[in-house]
């Protein structure tokens, strides 16, 4: 397809084999970059939502027992009382056991059996109707309960700025890969412009106008943009559904999980880089014409 579109050129402009091969395989490493920062913005921020409403639809209640009353009796009273909370899902007392595998990948085997581990209850809040934190609150009090809620709202609230600003970043790399890839069509444009005065001049005298002689600047290097911006998707798609059938059904792990349907935003990266081509590349020549006037 490359070198038919290297072949295949109006008649009116000569062939620059030699520097629009360089310029194709420049856009399309743009294009791949560029691709490749739109899946991972798409991807952070998938599992930045994915992580805040994990947190937002659960709670962490740490239960201290009274006189003559045992931790797991008091974690047990309180998990009965949060179960009967409207907007509820769940609530379960934590057993050692279980809180010790969720400690040992940080403290090891040796500290665990010493350690006072606090009594937890994990509480699964309803997601159509999720309960309040002050609610919850109020039910343990109600019962009598010496307990602490944490609604992770602080986790919350720090995981959604961190995957703002992850967005933010992939956005302005998507961004500046882009505007790389117009400066490179536009310094081609007037590279080749400058190399084909006579070309330029001979048109003028025979009639034709900037805005004709612009066109056929402009429908070459869109065209060419086109099929660099092809050859960055199709690779960029290459890469990313080989990482997604690798990585099974979390992507490649759980902190960027990719989608099939991610190679969907890949799908119009021809047309922007053939827009981008075209807006520089028309820009650029009206500019040297007027400038030759």
């Amino acid at each position: 397809m490359i070198r038919r579109l290297f072949t295949r050129r109006p008649a009116l402009l000569p062939r620059d084999a030699g520097g629009e091969p360089w310029l194709v395989s420049l856009i399309a490493v743009l294009c791949f970059l560029a691709c490749l920062s739109a899946v991972g913005a798409a991807a952070a921020d998938r599992a930045a939502h994915g992580w805040a409403r994990q947190l937002r639809s659960e709670a962490t209640v740490q239960v201290r027992p009274r006189v003559g009353e045992t931790g797991a009796e008091a974690a047990a009273r309180a998990a009965e009382t949060l179960s009967g909370v409207p907007g509820v899902a769940e609530a379960e007392a934590m057993d050692r056991k279980t809180a010790e595998a969720l400690l040992r990948p940080w403290l090891g085997d040796a500290v665990l059996p010493d350690l006072p581990i606090p009594h937890l209850v994990t509480v699964r809040l309803d997601t159509a109707g999720p309960a309040s934190a002050v609610s919850l609150s109020r039910a343990l009090a109600s019962a009598g309960l010496d307990a602490t809620l944490d609604d992770h709202s602080l986790w919350r609230g720090e995981v959604e700025r961190s995957a703002a600003l992850i967005t933010i970043l992939a956005l302005a790399a998507f961004g500046l890969t882009a505007g790389a890839a117009g400066a490179a069509v536009a310094y081609a444009t007037r590279a080749g412009m400058a190399a084909q005065a006579g070309v330029i001049e001979t048109l003028s005298l025979n009639g034709a106008s900037d805005s004709a002689i612009a066109g056929l600047y402009q429908t070459r290097y869109g065209l060419l943009a086109a099929a660099a911006g092809g050859i960055g998707a199709v690779a960029a798609m290459v890469l990313v559904a080989s990482l997604r059938f690798l990585g099974g059904a979390e992507g490649v792990t759980p902190a960027l999980p990719l989608m099939w349907s991610d190679l969907l935003l890949l799908s119009p990266c021809p047309l922007l880089a053939a827009t981008v081509a075209l807006a520089a590349a028309r820009f650029m020549a009206l500019a040297r014409l007027k400038g030759r006037h």
